[in-house]
């Protein structure tokens, strides 16, 4: 007769696929992200009738079930990923970088234009964005690269990390897309302190980027116009961000309750860049500060874990990937609070869109496989089981 433990289905003795999974991923990390993605379908719920609404879009729901819909697609590729071995992730990502980039390329001539903008390559009635994808996959093989360079035979792993990290953002302002090009330099940036170089070749690209994003104020008008905006903001037209702070600060600390929000329907971009200020003004302060919360627990814990890796490579690389996701929130809240200019930067999980959404299941994904528990990629003070488990 089976005991109890024999017959459960994910009992620390269970070798197939999923069973060891289950028992070496970070459980807690998998936990907060669903809870992210869960919010995310609520929120889609309160945003799309008022959008719909905007677009003259009969069906009030359509976003909502358009956001479930890509919920259910990264959730599959968050675990599906999730369960691959560290040189399958490699692999992965270098087939995804190639594929994205060669979109990319193809975006001037077939891509689809919108203020004025051309990121997105549409078909069958879904935009595609391949910046999305190429971001995550950057980042492992960068890392990839500083770890083969480090190795000292004979491969030039820092420069080909630079030729596939200039490649990548020259293709992004061509578009042009300024947000995308900051996200992908600082988590380069990262990776590259990360890998150990001197702290002088840190300072020169940082003091290089800073000059660089300098530059674009005076390269592109609508980087120009939103910095203007932004530091005067009395001479022109800051709509989107005036109602977007007028939400906030009617929420209150509980907010006005579900579907009760008034101030959504005078924000043009509610359900995608400001879907932050429709929480707000519907569920509050309280509710802010602990999606704040959540974020900080994926980006702090998943760079404990990384950091703690013993392989160069995969703490890099995940370190990496958890600094893309949590400056793409900092971004975005930034943006609906006024810090900073509007960028078109979505909320990780939560704003509406496609790309988005599976693009941040597949980056969580990543880098929840390498942060798995196997023989050896911790420190022994980490309290690794004999099963190779969290504790």
């Amino acid at each position: 007769m089976s005991t109890p433990s024999q017959a459960h289905a994910f009992a620390r003795s269970d070798r197939t696929p999923i069973g060891v999974w289950w028992w070496t991923v970070d459980r807690w990390m998998l936990g907060v992200v669903a809870l992210l993605i869960a919010i995310g379908v609520v929120m889609s719920f309160a945003a799309s009738p008022a959008a719909a609404a905007r677009m003259n879009i009969g069906d009030p729901f359509h976003f909502a079930v358009r956001q479930c819909v890509f919920a259910a697609g990264a959730v599959v590729i968050l675990i599906g990923t999730s369960m691959l071995e560290v040189r399958n992730v490699r692999r992965g990502a270098f087939f995804i970088w190639l594929i994205a980039i060669a979109v990319m390329i193809a975006l001037p001539f077939m891509g689809h234009n919108a203020k004025g903008a051309t990121r997105w390559l549409e078909f069958g009635g879904f935009s595609l964005q391949p910046s999305e994808f190429m971001k995550p996959a950057l980042i492992i093989l960068v890392a990839w690269m500083f770890a083969e360079g480090q190795k000292g035979q004979g491969v030039p792993g820092v420069s080909i990390a630079f030729g596939l990290y200039f490649l990548s953002i020259s293709l992004l302002l061509i578009q042009p897309d300024i947000g995308q090009t900051v996200l992908i330099t600082v988590a380069f940036g990262a990776a590259f302190w990360m890998a150990g170089v001197p702290m002088s070749w840190v300072m020169l690209l940082g003091a290089t980027a800073l000059a660089g994003l300098s530059s674009t104020y005076f390269l592109f008008p609508h980087v120009t116009a939103r910095v203007d905006k932004f530091l005067s903001p009395d001479k022109a037209d800051t709509h989107q961000v005036d109602a977007a702070r007028v939400a906030q600060a009617a929420g209150g600390f509980f907010g006005r309750g579900p579907g009760e929000g008034v101030m959504k329907r005078h924000v043009p971009d509610l359900h995608t860049d400001f879907i932050w200020s429709v929480g707000a003004e519907e569920y509050g302060l309280i509710f802010s500060l602990l999606l704040v919360s959540l974020f900080a627990f994926v980006v702090v814990r998943g760079l404990y874990r990384a950091l703690k890796l013993n392989d160069p490579f995969e703490q890099v690389a995940a370190a990496g990937l958890f600094v893309l996701v949590g400056q793409q929130a900092i971004i975005n809240i930034a943006v609906n609070l006024d810090l900073i200019p509007t960028k078109g930067m979505t909320l990780p999980f939560i704003s509406y869109g496609g790309s988005s959404m599976l693009a941040m299941g597949l980056t969580l994904g990543m880098a929840l496989a390498l942060t798995r528990r196997r023989p050896g990629a911790y420190t022994p003070s980490e309290g690794l089981t004999k099963a190779g488990a969290y504790a």
